[in-house]
């Protein structure tokens, strides 16, 4: 389901127009967490694109958890967020 889940989520943030996306599952790291048992993931997410330019960290929070979506409710437990303009980055 990783590997499904990875693709969705690339897919979802497409809209975004972003320069580069890294994106990590990370859900061995947090093995017999409540999130994990539950069979939501823990992924980390560094996102760089234009469309974060003068917005605040919650702001860019936003705009990355309404282009994921509903996988916040099923098979994304944790999304680590780390977005960044292309100067920042």
């Amino acid at each position: 389901m990783s590997g499904d889940t990875l693709t969705e989520l690339r897919a979802r943030l497409a809209c975004l127009a972003a320069e580069r996306i890294e994106l990590t599952d990370e859900s061995h790291l947090h093995a017999g967490h409540a999130g994990a048992q539950g069979g939501g993931g823990h992924y980390r997410l560094t996102i760089v694109a234009e469309i974060f330019r003068g917005k605040n960290t919650l702001a860019r929070h936003r705009l990355v958890y309404d282009a994921v979506g509903n996988l916040m409710q099923g098979p994304v437990h944790a999304l680590a967020i780390r977005a960044l303009t292309p100067e920042e980055a």
